[in-house]
């Protein structure tokens, strides 16, 4: 009997899941809210060369990497069921391609882009 990949997807799933969930209310709110804002009184701490030198660091960028392409991944299995949840089960495999292939090109490009930093 074939083993199946479906695991390793369900697992991105959560994961993805888990990471926007604890970490995008807190970045909505120190990226969208308080710094544009000026709540936290330090505008120097979130300006472009601030941010740009904490990028530099590899565990930083580590984990910019895990916040960045976890939730395309939840999102890519999340919109594959959706589609066929709708009746799209005739072009499943077209699906399953288009979902998690843009997951795919979107965890790459992220990877490109921070390791260029």
């Amino acid at each position: 009997m074939a083993r199946s990949k479906e695991p390793i997807v369900w697992a991105l799933f959560g994961a993805g899941g888990m990471v926007a969930a604890l970490f995008g209310p807190i970045l909505i709110f120190l990226l969208g809210i308080a710094a544009s804002t000026g709540l936290l009184g330090a505008a120097e701490m979130f300006s472009y060369a601030h941010m740009r030198e904490l990028a530099s660091y590899p565990l930083v960028r580590i984990v910019l990497f895990g916040i960045i392409s976890l939730p395309m991944w939840h999102w890519a299995h999340r919109f594959r069921y959706i589609l066929v949840d709708l009746g799209l089960r005739s072009i499943r495999l077209l699906v399953v391609v288009a979902c998690y292939g843009t997951a795919l090109a979107l965890t790459a490009a992220a990877a490109l882009v921070l390791w260029q930093l």
